[in-house]
């Protein structure tokens, strides 16, 4: 981004008394929010030059990168300001968990509160790519999935062929709890599949948008 681009968007911003603005991160992906930081003027210059979220640790009085010690960087892929100009919203591709507990985000704790059921969507298949691609960059001992992708392609395919033979018994036998369990099943392994094979899940995402541009179906 050049400089003076850079000095257009910080131009825009309403920093505080404290001279920091709240920077919450989604991920690009899923929608999810993986945290909440804050951001001095060059943590927002040093995120556009180089395309990684800084913020400023209130705590240590220095600015910081995420994932500069666990390799967990977020990777900006558009930065966002609110109506009044004094809020940040930067939608990012993470590599790997965003918590420091290793959960995905920092929000992935029981509610605080809760007024109804929130409905499970299809973005549950992007969490669940995200936590196989860090179990591939970062394997973890006891770990199934770990074992499966050290195992290899062989080995995944073979699982796809048992859980597919189980979603067809289970459609066969007009059982709906246990076909939600076995094509969950399939699923899984389908995506651990595709890591195993460096395709994002992603890439099949798009080529079903891509479909569904050119079809009436």
């Amino acid at each position: 981004m050049t400089e003076t681009a850079i000095e257009r968007v910080l131009a825009a911003l309403r920093f505080g008394s404290d001279g920091l603005v709240p920077l919450i991160v989604q991920d690009v992906s899923t929608g999810q929010i993986r945290m909440i930081g804050y951001a001095n003027d060059e943590a927002v210059r040093r995120t556009l030059e180089t395309g990684r979220v800084h913020f400023w640790s209130r705590s240590r009085q220095r600015l910081w990168m995420k994932g500069e010690t666990s390799g967990n960087v977020l990777e900006l892929v558009e930065l966002r300001a609110d109506c009044d100009g004094d809020a940040l919203l930067a939608r990012v591709r993470p590599h790997g968990p965003t918590c420091h507990t290793g959960r995905l985000s920092c929000f992935d704790t029981p509610p605080l509160a809760q007024t109804e059921n929130i409905p499970v969507t299809a973005a549950i298949l992007d969490e669940l790519a995200s936590v196989i691609a860090a179990r591939a960059s970062r394997p973890q001992p006891g770990s199934y999935t770990t074992a499966l992708l050290s195992a290899g392609v062989d080995r995944i395919a073979r699982k796809i062929g048992e859980e597919t033979a189980e979603v067809i018994v289970a459609a066969k036998n007009g059982e709906p709890e246990p076909l939600a369990r076995e094509a969950a099943d399939l699923l899984y392994h389908l995506l651990v599949l595709l890591q195993g094979c460096g395709v994002s899940a992603e890439a099949v995402w798009r080529v079903l948008r891509e479909r569904r541009g050119h079809s009436s179906s």
